[in-house]
């Protein structure tokens, strides 16, 4: 009953706000902002790049039968796996987590298997999987249900493993242990799908009304607003807050209520799509994602066609970011000085994971091994954000696909 109160309302505010709305839509086109680098954001994402590739083949290596993985095997993986350096190259920076050996039949073809410490850092994050199990399945029950059909491709899903926290080989290992829950399905192009079969209404909760549920219980009942950061000189400007004043007196749309009534045009719309970027960065474990991954679950998500242009718009929300030779999206409430403000548990280990790196990354200089210090990372404790000297306003965002 409270549903369908709330789409009326919607509708009615819609009805009665339309020639003020159409004002506030032609304003905020008018507006140009500049892309700001932000160099401790950059070093977040360039060096969890190196990381996330590093667990990729871990993970790699032990699905293999062998036990191990071959230079040859992996030489077309630098692309999946998002370096820009041959995969060879990289499994060589890290001998504390990759042991090379020569194939057994082929002593010129170089072999990699996981070191006694990868393998320990292995099992550590299979326990946490483990306890942590039911908050995978809330984490992807919640970014299912605000699917247009509740079903997501499994195409889509997998590369968003990472970010979503899953276990690999989750559609073997996680999604059987609850078929209340999740239901494999086919397309009638043969691709397979998940669904979700079980709507939680308390998982229909997003993180931002959440976040607006402990404001009223300290300070009472207050407007629920997004959280911004604003890149240094954005927040001073009067055009600027002119506009987000604006904005945030548009009514909050819930990423998980249907949307199919409103004006894709509108700029309730635009609300919306802000809420359903959001949610979905807060439900990630990094609290970011790559463009890319989301492209494929545009249409699911209801996402105008052009929607990394709302990225660019709202830079006091969202980060934009070019680095490691892709387009990777941060939400920015939730880093303080370089770090996560509040980390997941597997976020933590992962940290642990990369110090090993880390330590690991060793090079040869003079017939030594000496380690090399880290050359990206950022002078101050929050570094500054810095006006790049390339422009990167709204209207010059590419949406089209990475290279």
């Amino acid at each position: 009953m409270n549903h369908f109160g709330n789409k009326n309302r919607v509708f009615q505010f819609l009805k009665l706000c339309h020639h003020h709305q159409q004002q506030w839509q032609r304003s905020i086109v008018k507006v140009r902002l500049k892309w700001v680098k932000n160099r401790s954001l950059d070093h977040i994402i360039d060096k969890e790049t190196d990381l996330k590739a590093a667990c990729l083949l871990k993970d790699a290596v032990k699905r293999s039968s062998a036990g191990f993985l071959t230079a040859k095997s992996v030489a077309d993986w630098q692309k999946l796996l998002g370096l820009t350096v041959p995969v060879l190259r990289f499994l060589r920076r890290y001998p504390s987590l990759f042991e090379e050996f020569p194939h057994p039949r082929w002593p010129s073809l170089p072999c990699f298997r996981l070191t006694d410490t990868a393998k320990l850092l292995d099992s550590l994050e299979e326990e946490i999987h483990q306890s942590h199990e039911n908050d995978a399945v809330e984490r992807l029950s919640k970014v299912l249900m605000m699917m247009r059909t509740k079903t997501a491709p499994l195409h889509a899903l997998q590369p968003l493993k990472w970010d979503l926290g899953l276990p690999d080989c989750f559609e073997k290992i996680l999604i059987p242990k609850f078929p209340e829950q999740f239901q494999l399905v086919k397309y009638p192009n043969g691709l397979s799908g998940l669904k979700v079969s079980q709507w939680r209404e308390d998982l229909a909760v997003s993180a931002l009304q959440k976040i607006n549920e402990c404001r009223e219980s300290k300070r009472g009942k207050a407007a629920l607003v997004f959280p911004m950061r604003f890149p240094r000189g954005y927040g001073s400007q009067k055009k600027v807050r002119s506009w987000m004043e604006e904005f945030e007196k548009l009514p909050y749309i819930s990423p998980y209520a249907d949307c199919s009534k409103i004006d894709p045009e509108s700029d309730l719309m635009e609300k919306r799509v802000v809420g359903v970027l959001h949610e979905f960065l807060s439900l990630s474990i990094h609290k970011k994602t790559k463009r890319n991954y989301l492209r494929s679950l545009r249409e699911e998500l209801s996402l105008p066609h052009k929607f990394t242009r709302i990225f660019t718009r709202y830079p006091g929300i969202f980060y934009l970011s070019l680095k490691c030779k892709t387009t990777t999206v941060t939400l920015r409430e939730a880093y303080q000085s370089g770090k996560l403000v509040d980390p997941h548990p597997l976020a933590r280990h992962r940290d642990k994971f990369y110090h090993v790196m880390r330590t690991g990354l060793l090079y040869r200089a003079k017939g030594a091994l000496v380690e090399e210090a880290d050359p990206h990372a950022p002078g101050g404790e929050d570094s500054e954000e810095v006006e790049s000297s390339d422009e990167l306003c709204e209207d010059e965002v590419s949406d089209s696909e990475d290279e």
